[in-house]
């Protein structure tokens, strides 16, 4: 069997990357910083237009239709080039809230207990995971207009890491957001003739959801620390200490090897998990990247030495967005207690829609 990539998934990843080096280079990078996170727009929509959100919707519905293996791709190259906003929620959103797949509209996302991304920018929010009323349908709700106002509203801005990742604390627990939810969208029931609905729902499963941000964090997170390796190898080969490149020394070749080593193996596992939406592959997925990119920009940090610790080099914010991405959707120990399940039941979970919708450890918030 071939597990190569096809020319096809070559090209996209690198057409993404030269789209990106192109729309958002350094300069707009330490912009973005210096504008403490506010999301550019026009990004925004250039991402639209070039079919980042639209990735998997069918051609039919305007989209691109191809499948969770060459979003994985895209999300990789998001990760590397540390670009901002609430991605995930965004591309999960296409074809569910209006104008997302365009980029027309940012959306974010509630999913656990964790701080929500970008909510003051949001035009929807998707609440996933939450339960509905009595005998309706699981899935996600999309909050819009006057019940987006209610709940953010209700929700309190908390400092962020991350200086490109504005938070906010969303009402307490995830009764209290589908309470904000059932209230905003009472009064516009009661008011229906006047104003348009503010809830868009979809019939999915919020388990697919969680496990589907979920690769698609831990793409980002591989992005991430391919870009850190490359970032120390390339410090390495050109700093110089006591007439040598700090390269030539044997614990900094190691640092690099081990970075690589991290790496290599997060690819493959996120690539897999890619094919098969098996979603203890997807755990196993996630743990290994958010390794690899933690322990990655720690590393490269490192070699960096002391100007790696300066709020001009570039290397702390792919270690925060790193430490902010690790404990998104599905962390450390949702995805441990997930694969211990995996490896104490009788055989894998189906690797099928249908195991999205079995229980799974609590998932933290996303965006």
């Amino acid at each position: 069997m071939d597990f190569q990539l096809s020319d096809d998934q070559r090209a996209l990843r690198s057409g993404m990357r030269d789209l990106l080096g192109a729309v958002f280079d350094r300069d707009r990078l330490r912009a973005a910083v210096e504008r403490d996170g506010v999301l550019d727009r026009s990004l925004w929509r250039e991402l639209g237009a070039a079919g980042f959100f639209a990735l998997r919707l069918p051609e039919e519905a305007g989209g691109v239709g191809l499948g969770l293996p060459e979003a994985v791709l895209l999300f990789e190259e998001a990760g590397r080039a540390l670009l901002p906003g609430p991605l995930v929620a965004t591309h999960l959103a296409a074809g569910l809230v209006k104008g997302a797949a365009e980029g027309e509209a940012v959306v974010t996302a509630v999913a656990g207990g964790l701080p929500v991304a970008h909510l003051a920018e949001a035009d929807a929010v998707l609440l996933v995971g939450v339960e509905p009323p009595a005998g309706e349908a699981r899935g996600a709700e999309a909050l819009t207009r006057e019940a987006l106002r209610a709940f953010v509203a209700a929700a309190r801005p908390v400092r962020s890491m991350d200086p490109l990742t504005p938070l906010h604390r969303a009402p307490a627990g995830r009764v209290s957001a589908m309470e904000t939810f059932r209230v905003a969208s009472e009064r516009t029931r009661a008011d229906a003739e006047r104003a348009p609905a503010t809830t868009e729902r979809t019939p999915a499963h919020a388990g697919r959801f969680r496990f589907e941000a979920a690769l698609l964090t831990a793409a980002e997170q591989l992005g991430s620390a391919a870009r850190t390796t490359e970032a120390a190898v390339q410090h390495a080969g050109s700093r110089e200490q006591f007439g040598s490149p700090v390269g030539a020394f044997q614990a900094v070749k190691h640092l690099c090897a081990d970075m690589l080593a991290r790496t290599e193996p997060a690819r493959a596992a996120v690539y897999a998990a890619a094919v098969t939406g098996d979603p203890v592959e997807i755990a196993a997925a996630k743990l290994l990247a958010d390794e690899a990119a933690v322990r990655n920009a720690r590393d490269c940090l490192q070699i960096h030495g002391g100007m790696g610790f300066t709020w001009e080099a570039d290397v702390h914010l792919h270690l925060k967005r790193a430490w902010l991405r690790a404990a998104s959707w599905l962390d450390g120990a949702g995805a441990e207690d997930l694969l211990a399940a995996d490896l104490g039941s009788a055989g894998r979970l189906p690797r099928s829609s249908a195991a999205y919708g079995r229980p799974v450890p609590e998932a933290g918030g996303g965006g």
